[in-house]
């Protein structure tokens, strides 16, 4: 039966990956994937030899329509990202989209995302929160902030080891040096590391220790 199966992967320790999620990429007959160089390392550790395909976002507007077609020839797809949840900023949104319209069935398993341990880890308050992913490079970024600075919810942003000096000094910029902010890296990994305490020394830690791995910034709402 065609079907579009979204598949969480690890984001970093192999163990975490579910059974059900190893038994649908081995019984799917295409797999789609994020990095098939990257995946490659995964499915070959749990003996996956579904045939894969390549779907980012570099070329997932020009191959949604071909996917289509293959599910309704009958096919079963499972879509995978690099790491974590698809669609969660990550490729995924606009294949489900079109499946959808087009009457396919979509099937997403729960599994790993990095946002809910860190947010989980941070101590801030989590029965309200609001997840922005990346903020804009640069246009918009500034209006972005400027509106963000009266969020009362707990904020939730994905950063990159790079950037993550600029963003924080903006958060001390436009949210105040005092506001409490966790930074959480490489999570599930070896060098797991979580750190909390307010904009200014974060931002201090990390100006001297210069970060590596993926991140997850959570940030206390306005007045929390």
């Amino acid at each position: 039966m065609s079907k579009l199966f979204i598949v969480p992967t690890p984001i970093g320790n192999l163990k975490d990956i579910t059974f059900r999620a190893i038994e649908v990429l081995k019984e799917v007959d295409l797999i789609l994937a994020e990095d098939t160089r990257t995946s490659g390392k995964l499915l070959k550790h749990f003996e996956i030899n579904t045939p894969s395909q390549s779907h980012h976002m570099h070329n997932e507007h020009k191959t949604v329509a071909s996917i289509v077609h293959k599910l309704q020839s009958g096919m079963s797809i499972a879509l995978i990202s690099d790491a974590g949840t698809p669609a969660i900023s990550d490729p995924g949104f606009l294949l489900t989209r079109a499946c959808i319209e087009n009457g396919i069935e979509v099937e997403c398993l729960p599994g790993a995302t990095a946002f809910v341990p860190a947010l989980v880890n941070s101590g801030l308050p989590n029965d309200k929160f609001v997840f922005e992913g990346f903020l804009p490079v640069k246009k918009g970024r500034q209006t972005r902030l400027t509106l963000l600075a009266e969020e009362t919810r707990t904020m939730v942003f994905y950063e990159s080891p790079h950037k993550l000096v600029k963003t924080l000094t903006n958060f001390c910029e436009y949210f105040g040096e005092d506001r409490q902010v966790s930074v959480s890296r490489e999570l599930t990994k070896l060098y797991e590391e979580t750190i909390r305490s307010t904009a200014k020394e974060v931002l201090e830690y990390y100006t001297t220790k210069p970060p590596k791995g993926e991140i997850v910034i959570i940030v206390a709402g306005k007045g929390k």
